[in-house]
């Protein structure tokens, strides 16, 4: 064991790096501690348990690491009786700093675990996996480098009188809510990251994956009766959970990995935990971003040069495949036309006509072709639409091949814990998922985006992924262990195949899909598809798809715009009503385009523009010259109140500093007035401006020089988007 007593390690590094660093390591027989502003780390070299003290409050107690070994059982680090430590210089794109290396070894036992935690100079972030080594082959299915159990006496604690825990679903399918818990009664599972914090002044600690390329991460959370306290809280690879029907479906219903087989396991004579990023902070919107951007330093991301695209989408008038018939060939044809009558709305990015979710006896090849040949003369670009890695079919039809092979699906199909085919989703007509690995899956793309290629397509949604990521009995390539492993490499393959046949300049948006990988795309769906009506519950409409169920989703989510994506999307608004669902009145489509803005998203529409209503409203909205302008270059806004709970009685905040800072609220109560007060040196530097309303630039209000605060109001069921404007 390394014994250093009263050392700085700024004076360790010193030499190294030529300046000092605001960090110090302290090792004695008892215990390693690192230290910086932000954070005190202690390892007790008699347990092997490691405590956390971050300086906003937040604890981690007599943490522990963790395996199930297939073979050997369940081991915790601090079942091993020796325990040794070392640390060593390290710098990344995040800084300088130390990683701290702890060996957990037994003589007596055929295998050692390893902690790494890297702790930064200047950052309250850390950075920790655990991996196990053995003489002989290792196989696992979960595996965890962080634990918190009462076996254990640990615990982790928030400070704060109102603490929360993010409760995130593993993707965004069946309109699944992002929610919050409180105490003492919550317990559950978050995917791929949570947060705990406090909601008065957002103070507390943010955590989550930021490896994607094998583990399914599980952030499994139990609370205590103290509040603010967890009991149990259990980062682990391996989270592998099946739909339920009998439970809500944000608490263990459908907010799962959907899987109908366990875990694939990971073999070798070593085996490695997801990297785990933590952190805590007195903004944990400031942590999210360091998450964000982390995952990026890692992976690396799309990037988009020039205007964000501007799209219409026929989904919201036809529906799936096309077979009620209502919008046909020649009304997209009419939709072009209208479209470019919009001076402003065509005035950026040339708009995308997208054909979505179609039957291609309708849409054939030729037919595509000539829609976009007609868009060229009016400086249109066409979309295509498809899913990779699921096959829509009748129920009986696994004999049948796959697009544009002599493969069948049943030789493709992924298939459950006893070899029998899944559907991924259930009915008549059935929706199959196929395996990333196998060449014909490799082929059926390569022939979809030949046919995107010869219809000219510059943008592609894609959708349905999650199927692609499922955990599966068989695989043809046997050296892909799980679903998460088979989802990274199709993605990277369907990535790769798209620059290679379509070029690089093509626009990639995913909608059903897992949060991450992030990298392959250019803007990803926050919530599932959104019907664009104010509430779930609202009578005459689906009880989903609303705008204030994607915007509680999205507020948790803002920071994902600029770090993992260059924009959002939050799907499409529309101007009268989705499909056959109930006309919608001007202030609830004023609502969800404000909800698109602070988002980030791209702007889409989904109208049908043959209607006399739809388009004397979008003359209104979407060809509005502040609108189109924002679009072009969308920015999210930052959160001052999130959602709260899993209700749709949510009042939300948000500003976005610039120029000319924005600010917009959002009451989605049906029967009172939201009132808020802004504390200008938030959100605006110290001098004289207007409030004027960002649609009709009509003067609201003023804040006058040394201002310290100032009040607006919201009606019930409304949203306000004002700029403030300097004033001399």
């Amino acid at each position: 064991m390394r014994i250093i007593r009263n050392i700085s390690f700024a004076g360790l590094l010193c030499m190294a790096y030529g300046n000092i660093l605001a960090q110090t390591i302290v090792s004695s027989a008892d215990s390693l501690v690192v230290s910086n502003a932000d954070l005190k780390l202690s390892v007790n070299s008699h347990t092997g348990r490691v405590n956390y003290l971050f300086s906003n409050g937040v604890r981690l107690q007599n943490t522990i690491a963790t395996i199930e070994e297939l073979n050997i059982g369940k081991l915790s680090s601090t079942d091993f009786p020796q325990h040794k430590y070392s640390t060593a210089p390290m710098q990344d794109a995040s800084g300088k700093g130390v990683t701290i290396s702890i060996i957990h070894s037994d003589p007596s036992r055929p295998l050692k675990l390893e902690q790494h935690i890297t702790v930064y100079a200047q950052s309250s972030h850390l950075l920790l996996d655990v991996q196990a080594t053995g003489d002989a082959t290792l196989e696992t299915r979960n595996i965890s480098p962080l634990t918190i159990i009462p076996e254990q006496q640990a615990y982790l604690f928030v400070p704060g009188n109102a603490p929360r825990i993010l409760d995130v679903p593993f993707d965004n399918d069946n309109w699944v809510p992002v929610i919050t818990r409180q105490w003492p009664s919550a317990s559950g599972m978050s995917y791929e990251f949570t947060s705990m914090y406090n909601q008065h002044n957002l103070s507390g600690l943010v955590t989550g994956s930021v490896t994607h390329d094998f583990w399914k991460t599980g952030f499994r959370y139990g609370a205590g009766k103290e509040t603010g306290r967890l009991d149990s809280f259990i980062v682990y690879g391996g989270a592998a959970t099946a739909d339920n029907k009998s439970l809500p479906p944000a608490y263990g219903g459908l907010d799962g990995t959907h899987d109908h087989a366990p875990h694939g396991t990971m073999k070798g004579t070593t085996v490695t935990s997801p990297l785990i990023y933590l952190a805590a902070d007195k903004d944990t919107r400031k942590a999210f971003t360091t998450y964000g951007q982390v995952n990026v330093q890692l992976a690396g991301r799309s990037e988009w040069k020039g205007n964000a695209p501007f799209y219409w989408n026929s989904f919201g008038v036809e529906g799936v495949l096309g077979n009620t018939k209502v919008m046909m060939p020649p009304g997209v044809i009419k939709t072009s036309d209208f479209i470019a009558t919009l001076d402003n709305f065509n005035k950026y990015a040339p708009p995308v006509l997208s054909v979505d979710s179609y039957d291609q006896s309708i849409y054939t090849t030729s037919l595509l072709t000539s829609l976009s040949r007609y868009g060229q003369k009016k400086r249109q670009q066409m979309g295509f639409y498809f899913i990779p890695f699921a096959v829509w079919t009748w129920k009986n039809s696994l004999d049948n091949p796959i697009g544009g092979t002599q493969t069948p699906l049943s030789d493709v199909v992924l298939r459950d814990v006893n070899r029998q085919p899944i559907m991924y989703k259930e009915g008549d007509w059935a929706c199959y998922p196929i395996d990333p690995s196998h060449p014909a899956t490799r082929a059926a793309i390569i022939q979809q985006l030949l046919k995107a290629k010869a219809i000219h397509a510059t943008f592609i949604k894609i959708d349905f992924l999650s199927a692609g990521a499922l955990e599966s009995s068989t695989r043809y390539n046997h050296n892909t262990r799980s679903g998460m492993q088979a989802y990274s490499e199709g993605l990277k393959m369907l990535r790769s195949l798209v620059d290679s046949i379509m070029g690089p300049d093509i626009f990639i948006t995913q909608a059903i899909s897992p949060m991450f990988p992030h990298q392959y795309a250019h803007t990803r769906f926050i919530s599932t598809d959104v019907y664009s009506h104010l509430r779930d519950d609202q009578p005459g409409f689906p009880h989903w798809g609303s705008t204030a169920a994607s915007l509680a989703a999205g507020s948790h989510m803002w920071w994902m715009q600029g770090t993992l994506w260059p924009f959002t999307n939050l799907d499409v608004i529309v101007m009268k009503n989705f499909q056959n669902n109930p006309e919608l009145n001007e202030q609830e489509i004023k609502v969800r385009l404000y909800a698109m803005m602070v988002m980030g998203s791209i702007l889409g529409d989904g109208s049908d523009f043959r209607q006399k209503t739809a388009a004397e409203r979008a003359k209104k909205f979407l060809n509005h010259p502040a609108v189109c302008a924002y679009f072009s270059h969308p920015v999210a806004f930052t959160p001052v109140s999130m959602s709260d709970g899993d209700t749709q009685d949510q009042q939300m905040t948000f500003f976005r500093k610039g120029d000319t800072t924005l600010l917009a609220m959002f009451n989605f109560i049906k029967d009172k007035p939201f009132e808020a007060s802004w504390q200008t040196a938030d959100v605006a530097d110290k001098q004289r401006y207007e409030i004027r309303d960002f649609m009709t630039d009509a003067v609201l209000g003023e804040v006058s020089n040394g201002q310290s605060s100032f009040t607006l109001t919201v009606p019930a069921k409304d949203a306000l988007l004002v700029k403030l404007v300097p004033r001399d």
